[in-house]
């Protein structure tokens, strides 16, 4: 038999890829608009670094706590509908045969054919042949909640961190307008960067994220500066 030429797909990122980029995103963009919003509204440059550490780690805590609970509910979900199949494969094994090899006539296979394939994978493996075949569950894409969690909390950690450090050296004067500035340059690098991971176009993920940014930051600042005079 020849060996396995295992090949890379984009697929495989999908997982980790969804919580670190909406992680970093949502750091740079929701502690940037913090931070001049604050800034907006005239605080002192010291209530301003506060203000964006503390969402920093506010923000970091409800990504973690959020993607847990929400990819563990996922998860949840998962290992009902596969005990659900592992009964159904108890009680009606032939039944299940069948209902399989229904699945790959759908997908083009001859009917004979069809059903030597259902036998045969699922006597190599049959509850992991109606998780990926009929469930849609497979290693890659099952859901992970720890690692989903960790991972949306470091990468929001990161992506805030940028705004904060341009904040805390940045003088009042020019604060506003440099924390905008590099903001939007790392969201457009980091909408880039997702936009290859996954094999889409790089311009077209970083003018979604400028867009959206500036906007966010925009109507943030705005506010600040409408509150702030009003004060």
């Amino acid at each position: 038999m020849p060996p396995r030429i295992l090949e890379r797909h984009n697929t495989a990122r999908i997982g980790w890829l969804r919580a670190v980029v909406l992680g970093a995103n949502d750091g740079i963009l929701s502690t940037s608009s913090l931070v001049l919003g604050v800034a907006a509204a005239h605080a002192g440059h010291s209530a301003v670094v506060v203000a964006g550490t503390a969402g920093l780690v506010a923000g970091a805590m409800s990504m973690a706590a959020g993607e847990y609970v929400s990819v563990h509910s996922q998860a949840d979900t998962e290992k009902a509908q596969l005990e659900v199949e592992r009964m159904e494969l108890h009680s009606d094994y032939p039944g299940e045969h069948q209902e399989l090899a229904s699945i790959y006539v759908e997908r083009g296979l001859d009917p004979v054919l069809a059903a030597q394939v259902a036998e045969q994978l699922m006597l190599h493996d049959a509850i992991g042949a109606h998780a990926r075949d009929e469930l849609g569950i497979s290693d890659i894409l099952r859901a992970r909640p720890i690692q989903a969690a960790l991972a949306s909390a470091a990468s929001f950690a990161v992506g805030a961190a940028m705004p904060l450090l341009v904040t805390v050296v940045a003088p009042d004067a020019i604060l506003i307008p440099l924390v905008s500035a590099v903001s939007l340059v790392s969201l457009a690098f980091l909408g880039g960067l997702a936009a290859r991971a996954g094999g889409a176009r790089i311009t077209v993920g970083a003018m979604r994220v400028i867009f959206w940014g500036a906007l966010a930051m925009a109507l943030t600042t705005a506010i600040g500066a409408l509150f702030g005079t009003r004060a």
